[in-house]
């Protein structure tokens, strides 16, 4: 075979394997979908104590890194903002860059990449595991749907934790801009509130806070497919880890650029 043909033929079954992965993906979030409508119709079947439990785990477990990423963040655009406002004597519209970016962009997007590498890789390897050492077989064995005791509890936890880990990020980013710009541009606290009360609208909060529960659904889905695609050994849990999360940033991502086009068009 021609190195031509050889490279066409390796496209072509990458692109192939690709599409199935989509179309697998589609089924499960079908399934999954389905499962969750049988708990809105049944509400005596929702399992509370896994959802506190992933609640704990995906949301409050998570407010250190978080709180601490975002603070860092802040400071860093503050102070990569701070030599170009002195520039034009504009020192007091730090509270725009900052407020601005952290609660629209920012905050929501870093949280959501955090979250992909923490709690998504966890959900992979969990059901991953199982289903390498059967307990996923056992429990359909046994009568208990796999989706609703392993899948729909992480699914709320994160719809829920992830929305109030963004609004954890936004405090504690523009935090981190408040302090570097009384450090860098003499720009008092009152001063930065003051002109971050005009400068942000419950608009462009909004904006940023309603992207948190889609990027969770994604990375919720993506980490237990991933889990449920497992097959071999330990060797198979690894890889299918690793996509979760590559496949759960790169499409929150591409969803963070649609909402942006989206919101563009709508003047948001």
């Amino acid at each position: 075979m021609s190195p031509l043909l050889q490279t066409l033929h390796q496209l072509g079954s990458k692109t192939w394997s690709a599409l199935s992965q989509g179309q697998a993906l589609l089924g499960f979030l079908g399934e999954s979908f389905l499962a969750l409508a049988g708990w809105v119709t049944h509400p005596q079947r929702i399992r509370w104590r896994p959802i506190l439990f992933n609640l704990r785990s995906a949301g409050f477990d998570a407010l250190p890194i978080v709180g601490l990423l975002s603070f860092l963040l802040g400071i860093v655009v503050a102070y990569q903002g701070a030599d170009q406002l002195k520039q034009y004597g504009a020192n007091i519209f730090v509270a725009d860059l900052v407020g601005l970016s952290m609660l629209r962009e920012f905050g929501p997007l870093m949280t959501a990449i955090i979250i992909a590498g923490r709690s998504g890789s966890a959900y992979a390897a969990q059901i991953g595991t199982m289903s390498v050492t059967q307990e996923v077989d056992a429990m359909r064995t046994i009568g208990i749907a796999p989706l609703e005791m392993l899948v729909l509890p992480k699914l709320i936890a994160l719809v829920i934790a992830l929305p109030l880990l963004t609004v954890f990020a936004d405090v504690t980013g523009v935090l981190g801009g408040m302090f570097m710009a009384r450090a860098q541009l003499g720009v008092g606290f009152g001063e930065f509130l003051d002109r971050f009360a005009l400068a942000v609208s419950i608009t462009s909060y909004l904006v940023g806070l309603c992207k948190a529960p889609v990027f969770a659904a994604t990375i919720a889905m993506v980490g237990c497919f991933q889990g449920f695609q497992t097959r071999g050994g330990a060797d198979s849990v690894g890889l299918h880890t690793t996509r979760a999360v590559v496949q759960s940033i790169f499409l929150v991502i591409v969803a963070d650029a649609l909402f942006s086009v989206a919101f563009s068009l709508l003047d948001l």
